[in-house]
């Protein structure tokens, strides 16, 4: 029985190569037929077929009916294009977070949403927060952050609900796990065009966040500061959010938005 899982785990593998490959000859010739993938793969045309119905069911190829070759789908295109905001996420909010880490001496984090989740993919820290935590790479939840919070206030509301249905983990005495406490918080993110956390994820810790916007007005990303309950206090949380608020309408400008 081992040998067998061996076998198919080795089979599995095998297939995951040939599929990559499958798209790497659409990508280098632009389109191909069975025959001619057959062939480049070392592998029976019906090995090939069964191979193109499966990422053509992903939509990551399509095929000319009226040739009978096959091309990349939009699903290659959608792939690339998440892996490209990333990138210019990443490189545009390092200046971006640098300002803001070095005015206002606190850490900032750009995040991303990934599943159920948001992911912290860029962070600069001030000089207060020497000491701080490294929130990068990071998988964080959306109801117990306030870049979460932003991310999950301007996704569609089938998804958000969606989200909101499932079980909220309480992280402190102050989560909210709530599913109507949490939507009325985050109309009141839209709103204000912020969100905020005290204390919600970790005990003595708080945060400010805003969204960032690709050229077409959809919310891509968000940028948070966040310090010690101490120093991100209510007195200066007003000053933080201002701030946070003008880093997300900086970063959307570098995304394309206003335009």
């Amino acid at each position: 029985m081992a040998q067998a899982r061996k076998r198919g785990a080795a089979g599995a593998v095998q297939s995951v190569d040939r599929a990559v490959s499958v798209l790497e000859i659409l990508a280098r010739e632009g389109e191909a037929g069975v025959t001619e993938i057959a062939a480049e793969l070392d592998v029976h045309k019906s090995t090939a077929f069964r191979l193109l119905g499966v990422l053509e069911n992903r939509g990551l190829v399509a095929q000319a009916r009226d040739r009978g070759k096959y091309c990349l789908g939009a699903g290659v295109l959608r792939l690339a294009g998440a892996a490209a905001v990333r990138l210019d996420i990443s490189q545009e909010g390092v200046p971006v977070c640098r300002e803001v880490a070095d005015e206002l001496g606190e850490t900032v984090n750009v995040a991303v949403l990934d599943e159920d989740a948001a992911v912290n993919i860029m962070q600069a820290r001030g000089t207060a927060s020497v000491a701080a935590q490294n929130w990068l790479g990071r998988r964080t939840p959306l109801h117990a952050t306030s870049s979460g919070k932003v991310l999950l206030a301007h996704l569609p509301a089938a998804r958000r609900e969606g989200l909101l249905a499932r079980p909220l983990h309480r992280f402190t005495e102050r989560t909210a796990t709530d599913a109507a406490v949490l939507r009325t918080e985050l109309a009141t993110v839209v709103e204000q065009g912020y969100g905020v956390t005290v204390e919600e994820l970790e005990p003595g810790l708080a945060a400010v966040a805003a969204p960032v916007r690709a050229h077409d007005g959809e919310v891509i990303a968000a940028i948070s500061v966040s310090g010690p309950v101490y120093r991100l206090n209510p007195d200066r949380l007003p000053e933080v959010a201002r701030r946070t608020v003008a880093a997300g309408r900086e970063l959307s400008r570098r995304m394309g938005y206003g335009f």
